[in-house]
Formats: structure tokens, C-alpha cells, sequence
């Protein structure tokens, strides 16, 4: 079964709908507009329940099917970024200083198509929650939707999510059993040393020196206390210091981000960090401090859900389009808080050639719509099949 008929006829709509979402980006969990659009929408098209304001500006909506049975859980995230835009489009942002560089008013366009989509049809049992999740990017959205109870208050039993790719072909699916996207943590290093003239540098403790003996001896964290088959990403992405060339300032900062699938290996990196940052500084004769962020969890698919999904993708796409064995990447994605509490799957959905996502150029392709809202409803159709 290809791209359902119904939804291929709603390709205008969802493109309406997402361009005035990408006109109209906001942060984090500040969605008053976004939410309002989304929550207009579902009432027009005769949900069963629309609950608002969960963590601030989320949105689960409830349909019913033909007869008892479990929930389902259909989640896409509605927030922007913090990025000027640079596409030069007639929908480009309104808002200065905010975009949709990650396609998120396409997850919510879609899962949009699919609620109208099912809320005709409603050939499935039991109920579909759709969820619509405020602040991926930054602030953990979906831990506080968890922490509100959604899963819980809605009887939840099994939860799905999607995400566009760009430069995957259109209409491509990814996805794969167990680790799909790593955990994330950041960490901020505070080297304080004695500041002087730049020409009298013996009166001076050098925190630059230091920070730079430091940035160095990280990259041996990876390379020599790592095993080399395991994946594992340190990055030291920021190092600030100094004003002026003729001066020894007293203090510089690094920042960095640390990406891993196991415990174990989180527990080496913060414990390596910890000592090198100790040793580095004792060898300098200045004083450091490090301040190391647990954030997401790596997000892990369950195996069945995952070879579920693909199958379901398969209908859509054609079994040519399909991966569903397309291994783990490095970045992170905060379903991972959702997926650690229900069994489900999170896939990748091709967009053809574009910028790449969190870049000031990209776009979502509108032509991809009706693949993701075709996937999210055959997926409701067949995982509670009408009785």
C-alpha cells in the first residue's frame, strides 16, 4: 500500500499548515502561537479530546476507533531555534532570531495530516494519543511531558516518533533495533589562574596555557582510555579567554559536549575529565573547576517496535525504500525520555537534497508530508486493527 490516497489529497493543506508554522517559530516552551494553531486545527477536525497547557504549551489529543483497545502514542516536537534565517523563501520567518532550521513544523504538519486522516476514518480499535511535545532542542520537552503523566494518564502502551533527514532520498525510512541516537552531556571548564602583563609573563599564572594543555589532554580520552569499537564522541567545542594582546588574563573557559550509548563509558569520560582537569591545572599552578551536565539519555528503539515500524514504512515506501537496520548516530533527541518508559521506535524520514539541519538555509520539503502522515496512520491501522 503506497502513500494513502486521503493523505496524498491533504498535501496542500499540511504544506499550508507547516509554511505558517515556519513564518511563525518559537522556543522552547514558550509555544503560545504554535499551540494555539495546533489546538485550532484539531478541533476542526472533531477529535475526541483536546488536553492544553500540558508542561506549559504541550498538546495530547485523543481519537477514538471501532471498539475497545489499547492506546497508542504518536509524538512530534513543535519547537524552533535560536537561528537567524538565511533561506530567502516567502515563508521565511517572521520572528527575528528564531527559525525552524530542524524541521519540527514539518513533524507537526504531519502528525497534523494524520490526525485529520484519522479522524475521519477511525479504522482502527482502541484510542491514538497524539502528541504534540514543546522544547526538543532545549529544556528536555519530553521528560516533562513524561513528568506530567501523559503516558501514564493516558494509558499509553507503546509510543512513535519520526524525524525528516535531509539528503536522504524522499521518502526514504531509517530506523534500527536497540541504540539509534547517543546520550548527550556537556561540560564546562573553569581554569582561574593570575593575570598580569603580557610582557611580564613569570608574575603571571597562564590560564591559557593551561586551558590548552587541557584541551589536549582530552582528545587522549577517546584515543587512549577508550576501546575502539565502542562509540564514543568528546568534543571540545568552545575556549574562551582573554581582551587584549598585551595582557595575561586571570581566567578562561572551555566547553564541550560528550556523546555515548553506555553508562559505563559516561562514567569513564566524567571520571577522566574530573582527573585530567586536576593534573593539568596542578601542573600549571592554577586552579580549575568543572561543571559536567547529565542531559538526554541515549534514545533506544525496541526491537520489535523498531522491525514493526519498518514494516509499517514498507507499505508506504516500498520495501526498496526502507532500512531497517540503519545503525546509531551521535547526535541526540529527547523521545529518548519517552522510549526509556513505553516500548516503540523512532525513525528517520528522507527529505531529499537540502542544508543540513540546525543551518540557517534549511528547509523542510514540504513533498515529504505525505509520506510521514501516511506512515503515522497505516502504523495506528495496523498496530490496533479495526475489529
Amino acid at each position: 500500500m503506497p502513500v494513502i490516497n486521503r493523505i496524498a489529497a491533504m498535501a496542500g493543506e499540511m504544506q499550508g499548515w507547516r509554511r505558517w508554522l515556519h513564518r511563525h517559530p518559537e522556543l522552547k516552551f514558550d509555544l503560545r502561537q504554535t499551540s494555539a494553531f495546533v489546538a485550532e486545527r484539531l478541533r476542526e477536525f472533531g477529535v475526541d479530546e483536546i488536553h492544553e497547557g500540558i508542561a506549559e504549551t504541550g498538546i495530547v489529543a485523543v481519537i477514538g476507533g471501532r471498539g475497545p483497545g489499547p492506546t497508542i502514542g504518536l509524538r512530534a516536537d513543535m519547537d524552533a531555534l535560536p537561528i537567524e534565517e538565511a533561506t530567502g523563501v516567502e515563508h521565511a520567518s517572521t520572528h527575528p532570531g528564531a527559525m525552524h532550521a530542524c524541521g519540527h513544523d514539518g513533524h507537526t504538519a504531519m502528525l497534523l495530516g494524520a490526525a485529520k486522516y484519522l479522524a475521519e476514518t477511525r479504522n482502527f480499535s482502541g484510542r491514538v494519543a497524539l502528541i504534540f511535545q514543546p522544547a526538543e532542542e532545549h529544556g528536555a520537552g519530553a521528560e516533562a511531558m513524561v513528568r506530567a503523566g501523559v503516558l501514564d494518564r493516558f494509558g499509553i502502551t507503546r509510543v512513535f516518533a519520526l524525524h525528516n533527514a535531509p539528503n536522504l532520498p524522499l521518502g526514504h525510512f531509517v530506523t534500527t533495533p536497540g541504540p539509534i541516537m547517543a546520550a548527550v552531556d556537556t561540560f564546562s571548564i573553569t581554569v582561574t589562574g593570575r593575570g598580569g602583563h603580557g610582557a611580564m609573563p613569570h608574575e603571571t599564572a597562564d590560564p591559557i596555557v593551561a586551558a590548552v594543555a587541557i584541551v589536549q589532554a582530552i582528545q587522549t580520552i577517546v584515543s587512549r582510555n577508550h576501546y575502539a569499537f565502542d562509540d564514543l564522541v568528546v568534543s571540545v567545542t568552545q575556549i574562551h579567554a582573554g581582551t587584549a594582546d598585551n595582557i595575561v588574563p586571570e581566567t578562561a573557559w572551555i566547553n564541550g559536549t560528550v556523546r555515548t550509548f553506555r553508562r559505563e563509558v559516561q562514567e569513564m569520560v566524567r571520571r577522566r575529565l574530573g582527573e585530567i582537569v586536576a593534573g593539568q591545572a596542578a601542573a600549571y599552578g592554577v586552579s580549575a573547576a568543572i561543571d559536567y551536565d547529565v542531559g538526554y539519555p541515549a534514545t533506544v528503539n525496541d526491537a520489535a517496535e523498531a522491525a514493526f515500524a519498518a514494516e509499517v514504512a514498507r507499505e508506504v515506501a516500498g520495501e526498496a525504500a526502507v532500512t531497517g537496520e540503519g545503525g546509531r548516530e551521535m547526535g541526540a533527541e529527547d523521545f529518548a525520555y519517552m522510549l526509556n518508559e513505553r516500548p516503540g521506535a523512532y525513525l528517520f524520514l528522507g527529505q531529499g537534497p537540502g542544508a543540513p539541519l540546525h543551518h540557517p538555509k534549511y528547509d523542510f520539503n514540504d513533498e515529504a508530508a505525505p509520506f510521514g502522515a501516511s506512515f503515522f496512520a497505516r502504523l495506528v491501522e495496523r498496530a490496533q486493527p479495526a475489529r
